[in-house]
């Protein structure tokens, strides 16, 4: 999560997180990312969050 989150700062955004599968005990770092919001595609301005479900 740390690459993505630099990433998005990079770019002017931010990263919000959630959690939807209780089962992964893998740590951020090796956490694969199942959905975002908002999706591929929509067009967004700095400053803004993307919030993604892991």
């Amino acid at each position: 999560m740390k690459e993505t989150e630099k990433i998005l700062k990079e770019i002017g955004l931010e990263l919000g997180l959630e959690k939807i599968a209780e089962e992964n005990k893998e740590t951020l770092e090796n956490t694969i990312i199942k959905e975002q919001t908002p999706t591929e595609g929509i067009k967004i301005n700095k400053g803004n969050r993307i919030f993604v479900k892991y």
